[in-house]
């Protein structure tokens, strides 16, 4: 008999709550109630023939090999929005977060990049200064650590300024994303 009498309680209580949300929400006061300003993100699918999901990057791809990036592709349902490609790469150590190459302004039409992209990147592209200063990719060395390679169809060109920060250059990736993908290594081999 008392969990009957509970368990009305608990629809009453319910109902009431969903019923003074409805009210706020349409009488314009509903701000509280925390809707996101952000726009949906469409999801892109992000592999490579040397680099596995939660696997450890290989040698090669850090600075204990030939330092070159590795070969990436991505798809993702067809936005007719899109305008360029951007791609983010960025570790989280124990002892720091770092970005590792950031490439810009892609044609929206490319897939793919072979091997060692940064020192032949698509034509029209650019690269921004890593956290170390130096353009290009600058491969990881600390052995534990998540190397995340991140890739973003953006609904614009990134339009950096001569002086732009890498955190100017992120902003505007941030600021354009419609559609974003992720491959995560784990350590290095």
């Amino acid at each position: 008999m008392g969990l009957c009498n509970t368990a009305s309680r608990v629809r009453r209580i319910a109902v009431s709550v969903t019923a003074v949300t409805v009210a706020f929400a349409l009488s314009g006061c509903g701000s509280f109630i925390g809707r996101s300003q952000a726009k949906d993100i469409a999801e892109i699918n992000v592999s490579s023939p040397e680099l596995r999901e939660g696997k450890p990057l290989p040698r090669a791809f850090s600075c204990r090999g030939d330092q070159s990036s590795p070969p990436l592709r991505w798809s993702s349902q067809p936005l007719s929005e899109a305008k360029s490609i951007a791609i983010v790469v960025d570790s989280h150590t124990t002892s720091e977060s770092a970005v590792h190459w950031v490439l810009y302004n892609i044609p929206a039409t490319t897939t793919e990049l072979g091997a060692n992209a940064s020192a032949d990147p698509p034509e029209g592209s650019g690269q921004a200064k890593t956290t170390s200063g130096k353009a290009g990719y600058e491969p990881p060395c600390q052995e534990s650590g998540n190397y995340r390679f991140s890739v973003y169809t953006l609904d614009g060109k990134v339009d950096p300024k001569k002086d732009d920060s890498l955190s100017a250059i992120l902003k505007q990736i941030a600021d354009q994303t419609i559609a974003r993908g992720r491959l995560t290594a784990v350590n290095i081999e």
